[in-house]
């Protein structure tokens, strides 16, 4: 307060003051608060990163199932084959951990691939792979072999 208050306009030139003063204040909060969300964002990346080595994602069980059967089996038996029984309990949990993660992130791209691989062919496909047996070849794939 700069002075003494006599009038309303007095009053009211004060109000306006001190609601310009707050809003000075508040954007002043806001950009400490943005300085410190980049100052911590390194300790955010590290603390989600150990997040994902303990914690394992379960939305999807099939694709998390299959991998958890396949890191057991590469890692224990052929990665660690060497290492003590301590080192094969707890570096296949962080793997496991770790990549139901990334299948979560990635799934949709891990899903559409392995539909291709069962996806039937269209009857009109010439390809030679279809049934595995010999076919004619036709005077049009012939004259574009020529070329």
């Amino acid at each position: 307060m700069t002075s003494t208050i006599k009038t309303y306009e007095d009053l009211l030139a004060e109000k306006q003051r001190l609601q310009t003063l707050m809003q000075t204040q508040k954007e002043i909060i806001r950009g400490d608060i943005d300085e410190i969300k980049e100052e911590l964002a390194p300790v955010k990346t590290a603390i989600s990163f150990v997040g994902k080595l303990t914690t394992q994602d379960h939305s999807n069980p099939l694709l998390n199932g299959t991998i958890n059967t396949v890191i057991d089996l590469v890692m224990r038996r052929v990665v660690l084959a060497r290492a003590g029984w301590f080192t094969k309990l707890v570096v296949p949990f962080f793997v496991k951990n770790f990549s139901s993660h990334v299948i979560d992130d990635k799934k949709d791209d891990i899903l559409r691939k392995v539909f291709s691989l069962f996806k039937k062919k269209k009857k009109g496909d010439n390809s030679h792979e279809s049934n595995g047996k010999m076919h004619p070849v036709e005077e049009n794939e012939e004259e574009n072999d020529l070329d």
